[in-house]
């Protein structure tokens, strides 16, 4: 069975429970943090994996590294490691934050610009784009970056809205060469 499928598996029972004790934000968040550090530690994904280390020395491993987690959270990577899928933590964090973001009606996106936004201008952005895609509103993350020379481009899953000089001189310059040609 692939690994997306077993990582959406675990996602959603862990939301359903989520869901049925009114504690998704909570589990979103601690769950937001244990992808952190699993992507940011690769010595950590080694020790999680090695055949030679036992399942309960990983599990110390991870009740030591994580102490504030709730039991949820914790017991679903227990449940990760004796099963030896420790590899799909990240999967398993993604499809649950996908499953919040259903519930809630809401969607993350990056919005790209020449400077920060400030956060009146990222709620009229939220508000606007929200619309247009059936969600309520959309969780929004700033990037700044300037070769976007002015404007703002938003990606929302695989979709790209681009309100950027330099897309606008791309596109221009796409019909100049199909003219000429």
């Amino acid at each position: 069975m692939s690994k997306g499928i077993v990582a959406k598996r675990y996602a959603v029972a862990l939301f359903q429970l989520a869901k049925e004790q009114n504690i998704i934000d909570q589990i979103e968040n601690e769950l937001l943090v244990v992808k952190q550090v699993f992507t940011a530690n690769k010595e950590l994904i080694d020790v999680l994996n090695h055949p030679k280390v036992t399942n309960e020395t990983k599990k110390s491993i991870v009740k030591e590294s994580f102490a504030s987690l709730s039991k949820q959270v914790a017991n679903t990577l227990y449940i990760l490691i004796d099963r030896h899928r420790s590899d799909i933590v990240a999967d398993v964090v993604n499809y649950f934050v996908q499953q919040a973001n259903e519930a809630r009606g809401t969607e993350d996106a990056t919005v790209y610009s020449v400077r920060a936004l400030t956060d009146l201008e990222l709620t009229s952005i939220s508000t606007s784009f929200a619309k247009k895609i059936g969600k309520t509103s959309l969780r929004l993350q700033n990037v700044v970056d300037k070769n976007l020379i002015g404007g703002v481009k938003l990606r929302i899953g695989n979709r790209i809205y681009d309100g950027s000089i330099s897309g606008k001189l791309e596109r221009i310059e796409r019909q100049l060469v199909a003219n000429r040609l």
